[in-house]
């Protein structure tokens, strides 16, 4: 039995497309994502990720446990640490705020498009301040 020439051309694309497709780890998805969209992709999670690092000046193991088996590495799905509760609250309270007083609505992804971030009151600091840096603050001049 002789194949045809028009059926080589698409057999060999489907063998090539499914080589491929074995080749490459599918993309792991978040685990017990509660206030961030679920289908975020992980890139993004990445990126939301990196920017409560910077906003808090902290690393991942700020609010995410550490595995029970192997302290090195992270258990992100763990809501063990009070701080990722915490991180969430804030999170809610960010986007209540943009929404009502900002207007800001979601983009195309379904992501909460921001105006008051983290940054905003953290600058970079665990605990956002209460006061000025520099002490108290001058009186009123009347």
């Amino acid at each position: 039995m002789q194949f045809k020439r028009t059926y080589l051309v698409p057999l060999a694309l489907l063998l090539a497309a499914t080589l491929c497709s074995l080749s490459t780890p599918p993309e792991e998805k978040a685990k017990n994502l509660k206030v961030l969209p679920k289908n975020i992709s992980h890139d993004d999670l990445m990126k939301e990720m990196r920017s409560y690092n910077k906003a808090l000046g902290v690393k991942c193991d700020y609010c995410h446990a550490k595995l029970p088996d192997n302290p090195q590495k992270m258990d992100f799905a763990s809501d063990a640490k009070e701080e990722k509760e915490t991180a969430r609250e804030m999170l809610k309270m960010t986007f209540r705020i943009n929404k009502k007083y900002f207007k800001s609505g979601k983009d195309e992804k379904g992501m909460q498009v921001m105006t008051v971030t983290c940054y905003t009151c953290h600058n970079g600091q665990k605990e956002p301040a209460s006061k000025p840096a520099g002490g108290e603050e001058a009186p009123h001049q009347h």
